[in-house]
């Protein structure tokens, strides 16, 4: 199927252009905020909703310099370093999730020191909302014709304006359902159990287990970066830093299981 003619960029005037990417982000943001606000108002409660408010700036600081520096350290560390002017144009696309995740994690931890709050259980909380974010960022990704996957021989694909005249996996979408969708869906389950919920990380564990579970399986359909290509043992960028994610995960969860048991 043909790429659906979508313009980027929503309306504009004069020098002043709002596109879909800024939407997807100010989206996931605002409905995630909304989101912990309604799970913070739910026992056992471990945050009020004047800290849920006051962390959104937090969130937002720590999404947009942590991905931005990922980026850049991630994916094209020599070209910025030649380049170091460039590092701050963020309107020329270039973030990572796992550079943001990483901005969101510092972010909690030093609001959390600073308003004496636990700081694994609200980390709970955030991460039930974290796939509101991913699923409109990957929407965007694929409005925007990029990220997009491999060639298929297959009759399900897409000619991207940017990917030749092949039709492509849209990787994005199925970054959307399982990123987004699906782990959004298995958080809400877990996070309705006072068991879980009464286990601060194990939510944690699940989010980053479940990320990067679901980012190594779309890796075998998105085409990989062009300046980087398949890395050691055939593996992309995204599967090398999603293994960590999981292992980690994986411990978290059975660190947390067994304090709570004993």
């Amino acid at each position: 199927m043909p790429f659906p003619d979508i313009d980027p960029v929503i309306f504009s005037i004069g020098p002043f252009a709002i596109r879909w990417y800024a939407l997807a982000y100010i989206s996931g943001l605002i409905l995630g905020w909304l989101y912990v606000r309604r799970i913070a108002a739910t026992p056992p409660a471990n945050v009020d909703k004047v800290r849920v408010d006051d962390f959104l700036v937090w969130a937002t600081f720590g999404v947009i310099l942590g991905g931005r520096l990922g980026y850049v350290l991630f994916y094209k560390p020599a070209y910025y370093l030649s380049n170091p002017a460039e590092i701050l144009m963020v309107w020329q696309g270039g973030m990572s999730f796992h550079g943001g995740f990483l901005g969101v994690i510092v972010a909690t931890i030093l609001f959390c020191r600073r308003h004496q709050i636990n700081t694994l259980a609200f980390g709970d909380t955030i991460a039930c909302a974290a796939p509101i974010g991913l699923f409109f960022g990957r929407i965007a990704n694929f409005i925007n014709g990029e990220l997009f996957g491999r060639v298929t021989d297959s009759s399900w694909g897409v000619v991207f304006p940017h990917g030749g005249p092949l039709p492509r996996h849209p990787s994005q979408l199925y970054e959307a359902v399982l990123e987004g969708a699906v782990l959004f869906v298995l958080m809400f389950l877990l996070s309705r159990s006072t068991d879980i919920r009464q286990t601060p990380g194990a939510l944690c564990g699940v989010f980053l287990a479940g990320y990067g579970v679901a980012r190594f399986i779309v890796e075998f359909f998105r085409q990989p970066d062009a300046h980087l290509g398949f890395l050691f043992a055939g593996a992309t960028m995204g599967q090398l830093l999603s293994l960590p994610m999981i292992v980690i995960g994986l411990a978290v969860i059975v660190i947390t299981r067994r304090r709570r048991v004993s």
